[in-house]
């Protein structure tokens, strides 16, 4: 499982920004906050605080998955915007790109999930005592061995889409952890965070953040 940390040298790329919630396009091989140790101390929020030094971490996502985040600019948007994760009021839209074809053209994966702690970080089904875990999903079109697809994770558990996809059947492409055989053999994780939709902490009005996927 081990592997060398080489985070891409590229520019924050700012989708939004106001007096109260910063959105930025995270690239893939960059993690979210610094891990142990420190040659994991580079990471999107050490970047963010460079150039906004009182930016405030809201929610995460995974090292190798690109796409749409926020991060509040006072406390006040920190503690807003963190119960509208807790309480599922954000809307978040992924695409994917996962291995083979799926046969139905949308439907939805309703499996709990739990940490496999021998397996740290990877994550398990456990029906008995597994955390509520629930993906909707649709499919947008075939490629020649893969389906490109949407994905409506109506939770928020860790690498939640990536192990609903393995559990179908159809691992998500380049995935270091629940791919095996050809499926791994992409450049990425093919797994990005196409938008966000949330209330503006400042008024409450609904808003869309989104960010094309490089692939």
């Amino acid at each position: 499982m081990t592997d060398i940390y080489a985070p891409p040298d590229t520019p924050l790329n700012i989708l939004h920004q106001d007096h109260q919630i910063l959105l930025v396009d995270k690239p893939a091989g960059l993690l979210s906050v610094p891990g142990k140790g420190p040659h994991l101390a580079d990471c999107l929020i050490t970047r963010i605080q460079m150039a906004f030094p009182e930016a405030l971490l809201v929610h995460r996502l995974d090292r190798d998955t690109s796409g749409v985040m926020v991060f509040a600019l006072t406390s006040s948007a920190q503690r807003h915007l963190g119960l509208q994760f807790e309480n599922r009021q954000t809307r978040k839209t992924y695409v994917a790109r996962v291995w083979g074809h799926v046969a139905e053209k949308t439907g939805t994966v309703d499996l709990p999930l739990i940490v496999d702690w021998p397996n740290r970080p990877l994550q398990k089904v456990d029906h008995e005592t597994g955390k509520s875990a629930i993906t909707d999903w649709r499919v947008q079109r075939y490629e020649e061995t893969a389906t490109r697809i949407r994905l409506y994770p109506k939770t928020g558990r860790s690498h939640q889409l990536r192990v609903h996809m393995r559990e179908i059947g159809h691992p998500i492409l380049g995935d270091p952890f629940y791919a095996t055989g050809p499926a791994r053999d992409a450049p990425r994780l093919m797994l990005h965070s196409e938008s966000l939709r949330l209330r503006h902490p400042d008024g409450g009005k609904g808003l869309t953040f989104r960010a094309p996927a490089p692939f």
